[in-house]
């Protein structure tokens, strides 16, 4: 997504060769039209696939994720990384490592919401390694609902989750592609040379 790319490129910051900050428009301070046209994006690449509910993760995951929903008018779930008083019975769980946190957290979402007759569209902020995206997975997999594929806004694909993802067969849609953060740089993978591989 060419309006993605040139805004990470404005506004991204390389902070080391693993992790790039987008928070001045995606997962602090948000951009509402950036968003909105995210949403139409993914609506598009899952147009006719049967989507009934999306699933994401707290909380940089909910504005693309929403936006999505509106476009597909859907409902829209988030797993939730802390305990709550109004979440305690029935839960979906799963463990998830987050690679820019460094820390571990069980994530939940409450079963009355996915069902064996449900068709996800899973939606996320960032892909590195998978582990947020194959909690998500496991829970709706809990639930018995089928997955149509897993969403996301900016992919890290010198790192291994996006292949982990697909080799267990999930089709995975990234708007932006990076393929290196090197020497303070985005560099993001130019899909035309991929096809000629």
């Amino acid at each position: 997504m060419k309006l993605l790319e040139e805004r990470i490129k404005l506004d991204g910051k390389v902070l080391s060769e693993n992790v790039l900050k987008v928070d001045s428009f995606l997962n602090h301070q948000i951009d509402p039209e950036l968003m909105l046209e995210i949403g139409k994006e993914f609506a598009n690449k899952f147009e006719g696939v049967g989507i009934t509910k999306i699933v994401t993760i707290e909380s940089s995951g909910i504005a693309p994720a929403v936006m999505t929903g509106l476009q597909m008018q859907v409902p829209v779930i988030f797993a939730r990384k802390r305990k709550s008083l109004t979440l305690n019975n029935d839960l979906l769980t799963a463990t998830v490592h987050s690679f820019t946190k460094n820390d571990t957290s069980e994530i939940s979402l409450s079963k009355k919401y996915l069902s064996e007759n449900d068709k996800v569209l899973i939606i996320d902020d960032f892909l590195a390694n998978g582990q947020a995206a194959f909690g998500l997975v496991e829970m709706v997999q809990q639930a018995g609902a089928e997955i149509a594929g897993i969403g996301i806004v900016i992919e890290k694909s010198f790192q291994q989750g996006a292949r982990l993802l697909k080799e267990a067969g999930l089709r995975v849609e990234s708007l932006a592609r990076v393929a290196s953060l090197s020497n303070g740089e985005v560099k993001f993978i130019n899909e035309k040379v991929e096809e000629l591989i």
